[in-house]
């Protein structure tokens, strides 16, 4: 092995490492005995793997509640955002209509105020609506912040798209609807299914809006659920982390499911271009 190949090879090892290594600690943690958490000096192995930690988080907590609140929340809100971003980004990438351009403004600009500024307003509204501890307030604030980003990102992909191909299906008969259907959507694949992994993350992880809008148990979603224990006093880092291996892997298992239509899109759209 060549010397630069070996630095490179060395220095990817590094950074692999260093992305890797707390991911790697916490489910070191979660498989350790409740004694050897808190034991001084720390040991950095358990000497007895247990999975002790991860019953009594099934058993005692109500996380599968958690869970399946999550789950709900993710796919209602990335089914509507992607519904309305598509339509959205066809819309700005295929027709000139008046206000066109400063509407395509606001849509970047309401990504520039954070998060927090909308939580009250918000709060108000969905008070107002009478659907504070459901997930329906979660999957309206998550789509309402998904959705410009989303087109955002979108429309890059249906602009790169000939539109030959849209005047080449309507001479054959296909509706603007269709074309969309039929050409648009296939070609644009790719750019979709990462619109998709974005919208799910994001809804899957977002913790502000969840804690706001969900007091009642029932209610709450994975993130707010692991919040519950950290406590004043004590941090349960048995349920912690054993809730945080498990909470990663509903993504990663998705990211898999996913990832083979990722790479068959780009393929597609590489080989019609």
């Amino acid at each position: 092995m060549k010397k630069s190949e070996f630095f490179k090879y060395f220095f990817v090892f590094l950074w692999l490492t260093f992305i890797l290594a707390p991911y790697i600690w916490i489910f070191i943690t979660s498989i350790k005995s409740y004694d050897e958490l808190y034991t001084f000096p720390l040991k950095y192995l358990p000497s007895k793997p247990t999975f002790e930690g991860y019953k009594l988080l099934i058993e005692t907590t109500p996380f599968l509640t958690y869970m399946k609140n999550s789950i709900i929340v993710a796919i209602f809100t990335v089914t509507i955002a992607l519904f309305v971003a598509i339509l959205a980004s066809y819309s700005f990438s295929r027709f000139n209509f008046k206000g066109k351009t400063p509407l395509s403004f606001v849509f970047l600009v309401t990504q520039m105020f954070p998060a927090i500024l909308l939580a009250i307003p918000l709060f108000l509204l969905m008070r107002n609506l009478k659907i504070l501890n459901t997930p329906f307030s979660l999957i309206l604030a998550h789509s309402t912040f998904a959705v410009p980003f989303t087109t955002w990102m979108i429309t890059g992909f249906l602009k790169s798209i000939p539109r030959e191909l849209d005047e080449a299906a309507q001479i054959d008969g296909c509706t603007k609807l269709g074309v969309l259907r039929h050409i648009i959507i296939p070609l644009a694949s790719p750019g979709i299914i990462a619109a998709t992994i974005y919208i799910f993350i994001y809804s899957w992880n977002e913790f502000l809006y969840a804690l706001t809008f969900t007091s009642d148990i029932k209610a709450r979603t994975i993130p707010v659920g692991l919040h519950t224990f950290m406590g004043e006093y004590i941090i349960r880092w048995d349920l912690l982390t054993a809730g945080g291996i498990i909470t990663g892997l509903p993504v990663i298992i998705f990211f898999m499911f996913i990832q083979r239509y990722l790479i068959k899109g780009l393929t597609k759209g590489a080989i019609t271009g």
